[in-house]
């Protein structure tokens, strides 16, 4: 086994101000070398938000902007047409308690609807269309007709 190095208090001092002096020298080099002044440190921005180290010149006009052109906030879609009236399949309906569950045909989705909402008989199974309406626990259906 190799024996443990030891140093004396005066190794160590020693140690210590080679430390010093070598960041006192590396300190002043950097004083001396002057390789970045403020004038390189500057950056510009043109009129397109990019970042340039060449100065803009001065004799460019600045561009013209219509202030009528310029769009606030986003456009409503007009293009779709939005779907009031579903159709749908009667799932479940409990004629005793007056309640039941209707599975969109498109989305397979189920809407709770209440015996209050019916506008026309139903039972298991029967093609309806209905419209839908925001309830305490989700989507609920509302004025649903039977399919002729």
């Amino acid at each position: 086994m190799a024996k443990p190095i030891s140093f004396t208090k005066r190794d160590l001092e020693k140690k210590k101000q080679e430390k010093r002096l070598a960041k006192q020298q590396k300190k002043e080099e950097r004083k001396n070398s002057g390789t970045s002044s403020f004038e390189d440190m500057i950056a510009y921005v043109d009129e397109n938000g990019v970042i340039t180290d060449t100065p803009p010149t001065p004799n460019e006009k600045p561009q013209e902007i219509d202030i009528t052109t310029i769009e606030v906030s986003t456009p409503r879609k007009t293009d779709e047409p939005v779907i009031t009236e579903y159709e749908g399949r009667v799932e479940f309906f409990n004629t005793s308690k007056g309640y039941g569950f209707i599975k969109n045909l498109k989305n397979a989705e189920k809407y709770f609807f209440h015996v209050s909402g019916l506008q026309d008989e139903v039972t298991d199974g029967n093609l309806v269309t209905f419209k839908l309406e925001r309830g305490p626990r989700g989507m609920n259906a509302v004025e649903i007709k039977r399919k002729k």
